[in-house]
């Protein structure tokens, strides 16, 4: 069984994952990293080159992919969700956690982690904390609908979130 965190950028998603794989001894698996690799360039320049849908399409090949492997911490990016197969091909295989934040907490880390900025695209071309809003408004249903679990990061350091994931597991055991 994986363990998929999702979320909006900034909510915790890769450093979350890295912690718990660490615990768990599991490889974490961020999909917007992995894209990245295989393409060769930041996920911002390749919607600057071909698009928000090429981007999916390649997004949607990974996340079908990664989904075949086993006891897996799978980070995916903020959208995936927008697609209900991708929550279909995740959830075949893995217990999906929510990771939460509210926008002024998520404008903060994401204006303090400079890869955010520069290898992420704007979504809606506004920026900032409008932006964040907005594409929360409208992502928060998916999440709601794809997670299992739902653990709000705000006001919790990374080592916090990861115990109360750990606290979640054990309780669930039959599942992972």
């Amino acid at each position: 069984m994986n363990i998929i965190l999702i979320g909006y950028r900034g909510s915790g998603k890769s450093t979350v994952g890295s912690k718990l794989a660490a615990r768990l001894k599991r490889r974490i698996v961020d999909t917007d990293d992995l894209i990245e690799e295989r393409q060769g360039i930041p996920i911002s320049d390749i919607v600057k080159l071909q698009g928000w849908d090429h981007f999916r399409r390649i997004e949607k090949t990974v996340i079908e992919e990664i989904s075949k492997g086993n006891h897996l911490i799978i980070a995916p990016g903020g959208g995936v969700v927008l697609d209900a197969d991708n929550v279909k091909v995740l959830r075949r295989n893995g217990f999906i956690i929510w990771l939460k934040a509210d926008p002024q907490t998520l404008l903060k880390r994401i204006q303090k982690d400079q890869a955010s900025s520069t290898r992420r695209p704007t979504l809606t071309g506004k920026g900032t904390l409008k932006e964040i809003e907005e594409t929360l408004s409208q992502r928060e249903p998916f999440y709601e609908r794809a997670s299992e679990v739902q653990i709000d990061t705000s006001m919790s350091s990374a080592d916090a979130v990861v115990e109360s994931i750990l606290t979640v597991l054990k309780e669930r055991e039959g599942r992972v």
